[in-house]
């Protein structure tokens, strides 16, 4: 049996960046439980493996706080402050997936169990799916989400630091098919430098159906290439068809104490870390606030899975707020733990007006999940 806990997979999919973005880690084994008048389908569930995996509420990390007596993000090159806050990551515990398939009796304790969550293990994962490929995945998802959060984080507090675009894969029959490659690196559209991933969808937006020329840098020469454009039907932005990697130039040094810990939807939660970090007091006063969401790098907070067990394990931590991706609310109304104010955000910026209306007590104008 594979147990994890995971920050959980987030859909950021957003412009030219998309992908799958899960989080485990290994979790100690259930508890033995005896159930009366039900020994024999018990011992039978030792055997059987049932095609499900349980979600549980796993442990909450402080941001601005230490782990393993190591400052969990430690920031270097520029002026720190200390903080009496907590600002807490939320975790979910799972049991089963390609780590270990998950048991009938401990299928059967997780629908027993209120605060459990019981789900088919082919919606989270694909089919052949090994425990080597999730974890590589999550470890991907965690680096990408830590980076975003700093870009986030700095784009906040206006310091400037600078973005190389690479093409990371072409989408065979997509806009940009047969015109980049994986490995190009993206200079300039249609005239325009390309400093960042939002000023990219910027000009792709503005040239619109007359398409891009797109100088990139390839293989050691600078090459111009005329791309047709495709226009999403869902946001409506103009796209290139590619996959791109970001890789930023940042003013600052930023380290994540934190191993095992896998998937995006952390990113939130660092970038506030962070803030509160570079700023002179403490916005966050000596309040208690959790939360989870994905970020990008100009700042949008993305859903997450897990949201209920989240939500009880910030409880069980004694946090009294907690910060939640707007596109989670229709989970969230109808299970709020007692004692827990749900503040809901859509942007960076949403989450820091948040923390700093919990630290003076004002968050009665603010959105909140738990009353829609």
């Amino acid at each position: 049996m594979g147990r994890s806990w995971r920050p959980w997979r987030g859909s950021d999919v957003t412009g030219e960046q998309k992908g799958v973005r899960r989080g485990f880690l290994r979790r100690r084994s259930l508890p033995s439980v005896a159930l009366a008048g039900t020994t024999v389908l018990l011992l039978a569930g030792v055997v059987l493996p049932a095609p499900y995996v349980v979600e549980s509420a796993g442990p909450t990390f402080n941001t601005v706080g230490s782990h393993d007596d190591k400052q969990l993000v430690k920031i270097s090159g520029a002026p720190t402050y200390p903080s009496d806050a907590r600002l807490d990551l939320t975790t979910v515990y799972v049991t089963g997936g390609p780590s270990g398939r998950l048991n009938s009796i401990n299928a059967l304790l997780g629908w027993l169990d209120p605060s459990d969550a019981v789900i088919p293990e082919d919606t989270l994962y694909p089919p052949d799916t090994t425990g080597q490929q999730v974890d590589e995945s999550n470890a991907a998802a965690m680096v990408t989400s830590q980076e975003d959060s700093v870009a986030a984080a700095l784009n906040h507090l206006g310091k400037p630091f600078t973005t190389t675009l690479t093409v990371h894969a072409v989408i065979p029959g997509g806009a940009a098919d047969g015109a980049l490659r994986a490995g190009d690196r993206i200079l300039s559209v249609n005239g325009t430098q390309v400093t960042s991933l939002e000023r990219l969808r910027e000009q792709l937006d503005a040239a619109g159906e007359r398409g891009a020329d797109v100088v990139v840098r390839r293989d050691g020469r600078t090459v111009t290439e005329h791309v047709k454009l495709t226009r999403d039907e869902d946001s409506q932005r103009w796209q290139l068809g590619v996959y791109l990697v970001p890789k930023y130039d940042f003013p600052v040094d930023v380290d994540f104490q934190l191993d095992q810990v896998g998937g995006p939807s952390a990113g939130m939660m660092f970038a506030l870390g962070i803030i509160e970090e570079l700023t002179p007091g403490s916005m966050a006063g000596d309040e208690h606030i959790a939360g989870t969401g994905t970020i990008s790098a100009d700042g949008k907070v993305g859903p997450i899975g897990g949201i209920r067990q989240k939500l009880q394990g910030a409880t069980e931590s004694g946090a009294t707020y907690f910060l939640a991706p707007s596109d989670n609310c229709g989970e969230v109304a109808g299970h709020v733990p007692d004692g827990l104010t749900v503040i809901e955000v859509k942007t960076l910026g949403d989450a820091v007006e948040g923390v700093e209306k919990a630290a003076s007590g004002s968050v009665a104008d603010l959105p909140s999940c738990g009353t829609r």
